[in-house]
């Protein structure tokens, strides 16, 4: 049985596929393992935030809470996907909830530590910039359909 080194999970993780080896052993310092419970916030709105997470396994849920109502899933996340990219545009605070629906076993990224590594190495930066708005750009998608189908379109 081969061992899981984070630099390993990393390489094998969709999010970093094909990155440069260098840069890989470069941020695997910034990086831990993680577990949730169901019904566990990961994050909540207005909280700062500090880090991001590869799903390996599980799920999560992004919602956005509304005052005297049932909060609003805007997507569900699984294992291979991306969760969280505030701590990568000040002023660093979360703009969903994530909450867990499955057991979920996560990479967990300290946000301040891959900033600092990006400053380091602009081409690095880059790199997990042009990764990240693909996140952007996917969350948004989720959120204009959900609002779509709670609005309707006229």
């Amino acid at each position: 049985m081969a061992v899981e080194t984070l630099e390993r999970l990393l390489a094998e993780h969709p999010f970093f596929k094909d990155l440069k080896k260098d840069y890989l052993s470069f941020i695997v310092g910034c990086a831990r393992n993680a577990f949730y419970k169901p019904g566990e916030f990961i994050f909540r709105e207005g909280e700062e935030a500090q880090e991001f997470y590869l799903i390996r396994d599980g799920k999560v849920a992004l919602e956005i809470s509304f005052p005297g109502k049932k909060p609003v899933i805007i997507q569900t996340l699984e294992s291979g996907e991306v969760l969280g990219w505030s701590w990568i545009t000040p002023p660093y605070y979360w703009h969903f909830d994530a909450r867990v629906v499955e057991p979920t076993r996560a990479i967990a990224f300290d946000g301040k530590c891959l900033r600092n590594k990006c400053e380091e190495d602009h081409s690095l930066g880059y790199e997990i910039l042009k990764r990240f708005i693909t996140v952007v750009e996917q969350r948004l998608q989720a959120t204009r359909i959900q609002l779509l189908d709670l609005y309707g379109a006229s």
